[in-house]
């Protein structure tokens, strides 16, 4: 058993399996610099372990994560080209490390899992999923846009497409459907059925496990999915950093009300379209 001293994320091992848990409940497992931080250091442990074969990253309650820290990116004042560059280097950073690693990941997802929460849950190799989970990246309705660019390469272009540009937000059934993820489950067969999976994965000696994933990490970058994350995060700090109206009140919300208002102002615009 391995547990971790950080303040957001927890590891806890057991039969070869790193079980590394996103616990920020209070802002839904927000992906702030800390928690960023931390995540990539017990990714780096678990991935340096040679007792770990599997690792399996899940979120505590009501998420697995809803993204990045838009409060703390409007606190910490980013505005220009250059500033949004570095901040997406980051967390383009952490996604594809979570693609990298040379073990199998695979995502425990219950309820939000959504913008940069979402490209990580895309970045694991499998992903089991409760019914009350709700999949998306509904940057796009605050002027912004997705940073790590896996989307395309999971769901094809149309689907991609259509979510993408109406930010819209699909259920646990219609991930299924699309491919997004592996299983469905009720919530109180989650971890009993990740852990049936991870513990089948790691009978799977850990060299054959490794070149697996390589090749199949491999055939991907041969359709082209590392240059496409990496053009994107240069049109990415371009995009955040373009000025709109809608952006600058989303912007003056977050700074003057909160999260909670620029978020409910954003949903507001969007519902007489809503089916």
């Amino acid at each position: 058993m391995a547990t971790t001293d950080n303040e957001f994320i927890t590891r806890d091992d057991a039969d070869g399996i790193a079980w590394i848990t996103i616990d920020r409940p209070k802002k839904l497992n927000a992906l702030s610099t800390a928690v960023m931080g931390e995540l990539s250091a017990v990714l780096s442990a678990a991935e340096a372990d040679p007792t770990v074969k599997v690792v399996v990253l899940q979120g505590v309650e009501k998420a697995f994560s809803v993204g990045y820290d838009i409060a703390e990116e409007v606190e910490l004042g980013v505005s220009t080209a250059e500033q949004w560059h570095a901040g997406l280097s980051n967390n383009v950073g952490l996604t594809m490390q979570v693609w990298e690693l040379s073990k199998p990941v695979i995502g425990a997802v219950s309820g939000w899992c959504l913008a940069g929460g979402c490209e990580l849950a895309m970045a694991c190799d499998m992903l089991i999923a409760t019914e009350d989970a709700q999949f998306g990246e509904p940057e796009i309705r605050f002027g912004s846009g997705p940073v790590t660019l896996i989307m395309p390469f999971v769901l094809g272009q149309k689907k991609t497409n259509e979510l993408l540009y109406t930010g819209d937000i699909i259920d646990a059934p219609t991930a299924l459907d699309l491919g997004l993820v592996n299983k469905v489950v009720p919530a109180d067969q989650l971890q009993a059925t990740v852990q049936k999976l991870a513990r089948k994965v790691a009978l799977t000696p850990l060299p054959i496990l490794r070149y697996t994933k390589m090749a199949l990490n491999r055939a991907y970058e041969a359709m082209g999915l590392r240059d496409a994350v990496k053009a994107n995060l240069d049109i990415a700090a371009v995009l955040n950093s373009a000025y709109t109206e809608e952006r600058r009140e989303f912007t003056e919300l977050v700074a003057g009300k909160g999260l909670g208002a620029a978020l409910a102002w954003r949903d507001e615009r969007y519902a007489a379209v809503e089916d």
